[in-house]
């Protein structure tokens, strides 16, 4: 099986923007690892015993279920601790695992910024695949120009799941992904950008990026916990979830 490769993301802070209620929230972070690439067909396809069409594509087509299982799948393959245990569909982040998991919405962002403040980290034409492509699938990772953590298609390409709720008030279990994909224009694919997803929906576009950390803490950590999807819930605002400011 290719290795997944990770890239260790150093300690730092993130502001990050809830557009529809108008809110700002700064999140420090500790360091952490994340993959270089998206999870690949490949990998995928190696650890669940499934055959891969395009070895080299990002896997794609994911529930966020499917991607938290695969998770604990490959921290079992590499003889790590399972991040994620299951009470039904109810999963609980053990936050001290050294094992595989998703990014926080936090860690994503700044892993995806890597330093920068505008929009995107470089050209969309040189970093990401995008709707101006012209391409009707996932394309192969790495074959655009990484960010400065060594990061590549962290825009473009496909959507990735995060850990976190998208708005638990307004959409109940709806998750987080970020980054953008294929088919979507300039204005879908920035680094603030947020949408999401029912845990069992899964669409051609979304894929997954695999994390690793763990944290002395037992129900948050890295920007994430209860009080703050509650925070975010807030009914109050008009905007739509998902939709973001110019400029960001």
């Amino acid at each position: 099986m290719s290795d997944f490769e990770m890239a260790r993301i150093p300690a730092g802070t993130v502001t990050l923007h809830d557009a529809r209620t108008r809110t700002r929230r700064t999140v420090d972070l500790e360091s952490f690892e994340i993959g270089a690439y998206a999870v690949t067909e490949e990998q995928f396809a190696e650890v669940l015993g499934i055959t891969a069409q395009h070895p080299r594509r990002p896997a794609s087509d994911l529930s966020w279920l499917r991607a938290i299982r695969f998770c604990n799948a490959a921290s079992e393959w590499e003889g790590l601790d399972r991040a994620y245990s299951f009470d039904g569909e109810q999963v609980t982040w053990h936050v001290d695992s050294d094992g595989y998991r998703l990014p926080t919405e936090a860690e994503w962002e700044y892993a995806c910024r890597a330093g920068s403040t505008a929009p995107h980290y470089g050209p969309l034409t040189d970093i990401a695949w995008t709707s101006a492509d012209g391409v009707s699938s996932p394309q192969n990772v790495g074959a655009r120009l990484p960010n400065l953590f060594g990061l590549f298609d962290t825009l473009g390409n496909v959507w990735e799941w995060c850990w976190d709720l998208l708005d638990p008030a307004r959409y109940d279990e709806y998750r987080v992904f970020r980054g953008g994909g294929y088919s979507d224009d300039a204005w879908s694919v920035r680094a603030s950008v947020r949408r999401g997803g029912a845990p069992r929906m899964h669409h051609e576009d979304v894929g997954m990026r695999l994390a690793r950390g763990g944290f002395d803490t037992v129900d948050a950590a890295q920007g994430w916990s209860a009080s703050v999807d509650a925070e975010r819930g807030d009914t109050d605002g008009a905007l739509p979830s998902g939709w973001t400011p110019r400029g960001r």
